[in-house]
């Protein structure tokens, strides 16, 4: 199993960050929140995706709306 890719919030697109969940890829994304860092799980098991944050589990049936929720949170930068 591979080791979870570590990035900070907008470091990868949310296009980039989808590619990455497809192929199995775990992600820790580090966010500033309430003025301290806190980690987000981003996963996909071939069914589901995961966003997993410390105070909320967000599960999204395709990826369009997993999309919608790495954009709307801030974990992905902005498409070229």
């Amino acid at each position: 199993m591979d080791s979870p890719l570590q990035l900070d919030s907008g470091e990868l697109t949310a296009d980039e960050i989808l590619a990455e969940l497809r192929d199995g890829r775990r992600i820790l994304v580090s966010v500033e929140l309430l003025g301290s860092s806190k980690e987000i799980s981003l996963r996909y098991d071939g069914e589901t995706y995961y966003c997993d944050t410390p105070t909320q589990l967000h599960k999204h049936s395709d990826e369009e709306g997993m999309r919608d929720c790495i954009t709307e949170m801030g974990y992905a930068s902005q498409s070229p």
